[in-house]
């Protein structure tokens, strides 16, 4: 991506390559920050479900329901700021969205029952929505297509990063301080990053990929129908959705699952609960290397990010399946890391495969849609869970991670046999 995606073509000089290229990691850097603060804030609730039930008298479907509120308008934000992304400088956007995230916090950090706490999640949920997508466009943009792959896989590590960091730490605010004043840390971090952001943030300035578009692409921008219909799309976006389901069950029943169902206590499983987020960390490195180690070498990104990608939600889905067949917490608990672990990896591959479908003009309306889509498993699983919980009692965790183990082997399937981005980039317009 350049900075051609969300701005007319500029007429100065771009930076000198050395400066450029210190800049881009600045960026990027910025980028894994604003990620990790965007998870921790994701994770305050899942982190807190026993309190704030106990603190309100939810059942496990209430707190379910609460959850998947979050995710209401978030889709939606996804889609909507994805488009305008293509028109707009993302550096802008990313700020707004850092002050929206500590502002909808407040409410909730200063009382109220259910309904505000429900109302500032739906506010969070909206400012939170395009952030993965804007904060992949905007990385992007300083790298070409073959150098993606680690600026891509940063970013998406600082989720996991964000939990990994946020989860002991927001464990002991929550049982010292209470639950609420975890939601003050969090506001405080997104303002901090906030300020950092409007200082040294920029928009890309790697102009290698302009050249090629300008060589290269018609001079008429493809329908955004166009893109959204071909076979990788559609499969990139299934895939994914299955993951992300893993990556809402992981925020928010992971933790009730490792206390209630597994026996785990409160401070063990405040430990327990970054395992799966460490898996997933080292296979998003993991996959980044090797897809870029493949595409150095000529071979296509059918292979290098679809096969790679598939293999990591078979795997996932596998592990998950197995998690019945085993007795003993330990083996439960090292199953579901690598179940959760390999299965919420698979962000990475679904940015850099469509932002490589997709031309520059087109690129952030079309990984916003997908975004849009795919989050909205986390309005639909944290609602299922708690069903299934209430109906099931402990028993409901174990159920709902094999629905999570067949969701992934769909994901898988559609990996493997529908992405090809250089099939569909060679499809002519229509």
């Amino acid at each position: 991506m350049t900075a051609a995606d969300t701005a007319p073509i500029q007429t100065e000089p771009p930076t000198t390559g050395r400066s450029s290229g210190a800049r881009a990691w600045i960026v990027t850097g910025l980028l894994v920050a604003f990620m990790m603060v965007n998870f921790a804030d994701k994770s305050v609730l899942g982190l807190a479900a026993d309190e704030i039930r106990a603190d309100m008298g939810l059942s496990a479907t209430d707190f379910g329901l609460a959850n998947s509120a979050f995710f209401l308008l978030f889709s939606v934000s996804a889609g909507a700021v994805g488009l305008l992304a293509d028109r707009v400088r993302p550096k802008w956007l990313l700020l707004a969205m850092a002050l929206l995230w500590s502002v909808a916090q407040t409410p909730a950090a200063l009382g109220g029952g259910l309904a505000v706490l429900i109302g500032s999640r739906v506010l969070l949920g909206a400012a939170e929505g395009p952030a993965f997508p804007v904060a992949q466009q905007a990385a992007l943009s300083w790298f070409p297509n073959h150098r993606r792959n680690l600026p891509g896989a940063l970013v998406t590590l600082g989720v996991t990063l964000g939990v990994i960091t946020a989860a002991p730490g927001l464990t002991w605010v929550i049982h010292h301080h209470g639950w609420r004043a975890a939601l003050w840390v969090v506001a405080a971090a997104g303002a901090l990053w906030a300020l950092l952001w409007a200082v040294f943030g920029a928009d890309g300035t790697y102009r290698t990929d302009t050249a090629e578009t300008l060589s290269s692409e018609p001079a008429v921008k493809p329908a955004y129908r166009r893109i959204l219909g071909t076979r990788t799309w559609i499969g990139t976006t299934a895939a994914y959705f299955t993951s992300y389901w893993a990556v809402a069950l992981m925020l928010v029943w992971l933790p009730s699952y490792l206390r209630n169902g597994l026996g785990h206590s409160s401070d063990a499983a405040g430990r327990l609960i970054v395992l799966p987020w460490v898996v997933g960390a080292l296979a998003l490195l993991g996959q980044a290397a090797l897809t870029g180690w493949l595409m150095r070498r000529g071979v296509s990104s059918r292979w290098a990010r679809g096969r790679v990608g598939g293999s990591l939600l078979l795997i996932g889905a596998v592990a998950c399946l197995a998690v019945p067949l085993v007795d003993g917490a330990a083996a439960k608990t090292a199953l579901l890391a690598v179940g959760f672990g390999l299965g919420g990896s698979f962000a990475t591959v679904a940015a850099t495969t469509v932002a490589e479908l997709a031309p520059p003009a087109r690129r952030g309306g079309a990984l916003g849609t997908m975004n849009a889509t795919v989050t909205t498993a986390g309005l639909i699983a944290p609602a299922v869970v708690g069903s299934l919980v209430d109906s099931h009692g402990t028993a409901g965790y174990q159920t709902a991670v094999v629905l999570s183990g067949g969701l992934l082997l769909l994901g898988a399937l559609a990996a493997f046999t529908l992405i090809d981005p250089a099939r569909d980039a060679l499809r002519p317009s229509v």
